[in-house]
C-alpha cells in the first residue's frame, strides 16, 4: 500500500533543494546581493514577450475584477510591476509586495510610464509584512522560495475577503526533468509547483478552483552540448558531485532533446495553471 505524502514535508525539501541549485549559480557572488540585480529587466522583457498575446489567467483575474467594481487586490511577489499595472487598470487600488531592489526600481519606472496613480509598492517578503485587508490577493510564481507553504497560505487567507489566487508552473508528466527526478528523487517534481501547492492546499481542508491556461507552453530551455544540459539537470536535482544517475541523464536527454543548428532544445515541460478559493471562513458574497 502506498504511503500518504506530507506535501507540506515535500514542498519545503523541493524549496531547499532549488535553493542549493541557486547557490551554485551565484555561488561567485558576494552574499546578500539582490539576487535580481542583474536580471530584473531581462525578466521584464520576458513577461512582456509572453504577454504579447492573451492568456487564459489574465482572462480570469480581469472577469473576477469586472464583476467586483472598487476592489482592492493585493499583489504578492509583484515582480517588475506586470500584474500590478494590469490588475490596477480593473481595481480601484493594488498593493504590490516585493522583496527586491532591484524588481521594485522596474516596478516604479512601470507604473510611471504608464500614468498609474492607484498602485502602492511596500518592500517587504511575503509572509512577513503585516497589511490591511484587501478583497483579493493573488501571487504569480512567487510562492516558490518560501519553504513554509502553509503559513504563505494562511496569511492570504487572513488577509483576503473574496478570492485568493496563486498561479503556478504546472509540470508535464512525461517531461524530461519529471522523468529525471522519479529516478533520483523517487517523484517526479523537480521544484515547487502546482500540483505540490494543489495537495498540499487539500491537507489544509482547502479545495481550490483550478483554471489551466490553455496557451502553448512555456518556453523551452537551449543549450549548446549534451554534457551542459546534463549539468544543468544534476545541479538541480543536487547532483553536482554524484555520478551515479549519468548514465540514464544522459540516455534521457539524447532520447528527449532535440538538435538543431549546433543547439540542443528541450520539448515544452511546462505550462501555468491558477489555483484559487474563497478564503477560509469567509461567506461567498
Amino acid at each position: 500500500m502506498e504511503k500518504v505524502t506530507d506535501w507540506f514535508v515535500l514542498w519545503t525539501q523541493l524549496v531547499q533543494a532549488h535553493d542549493r541549485y541557486w547557490d551554485i549559480k551565484k555561488k561567485q557572488k558576494k552574499k546578500n546581493v539582490d539576487a535580481w540585480k542583474d536580471r530584473a529587466r531581462h525578466f521584464d522583457k520576458m513577461v512582456q514577450k509572453r504577454w504579447s498575446k492573451p492568456d487564459t489567467s489574465r482572462q480570469l483575474l480581469q472577469s473576477m475584477l469586472v464583476a467586483n467594481p472598487g476592489a482592492t487586490v493585493l499583489d504578492i511577489g509583484a515582480g517588475t510591476g506586470a500584474w500590478a499595472v494590469f490588475m490596477a487598470r480593473h481595481a480601484l487600488h493594488v498593493t504590490a509586495i516585493e522583496p527586491s531592489d532591484s524588481m521594485c526600481n522596474v516596478m516604479r519606472e512601470r507604473i510611471a510610464a504608464e500614468n498609474i496613480t492607484n498602485v502602492s509598492i511596500i518592500q517587504d517578503k511575503w509572509p512577513d509584512v503585516d497589511v490591511d485587508v484587501h478583497d483579493f490577493s493573488f501571487a504569480s510564481h512567487s510562492m516558490y522560495g518560501v519553504a513554509d507553504f502553509r503559513a504563505f497560505v494562511e496569511k492570504m487567507n487572513q488577509v483576503t475577503r473574496k478570492r485568493c489566487l496563486l498561479l503556478m508552473r504546472v509540470l508535464l508528466a512525461d517531461a524530461p526533468m519529471a522523468r529525471a527526478a522519479m529516478r533520483v528523487w523517487g517523484q517526479p517534481y523537480d521544484s515547487p509547483n502546482f500540483q505540490v501547492a494543489h495537495n498540499a492546499l487539500m491537507q489544509m481542508d482547502i479545495y481550490p478552483d483550478v483554471v489551466m491556461e490553455t496557451e502553448k507552453g512555456w518556453d523551452p530551455w537551449t543549450h549548446e552540448t549534451l554534457d551542459m544540459a546534463l549539468s544543468e539537470v544534476k545541479n538541480r536535482l543536487n547532483l553536482e558531485n554524484d555520478s551515479t544517475h549519468d548514465r540514464f541523464l544522459r540516455s534521457l536527454l539524447e532520447n528527449s532533446l532535440i538538435e538543431k543548428e549546433g543547439c540542443y532544445s528541450w520539448p515544452v515541460g511546462n505550462r501555468s495553471g491558477i489555483l484559487h478559493w474563497l478564503p477560509v471562513g469567509r461567506q461567498e458574497t
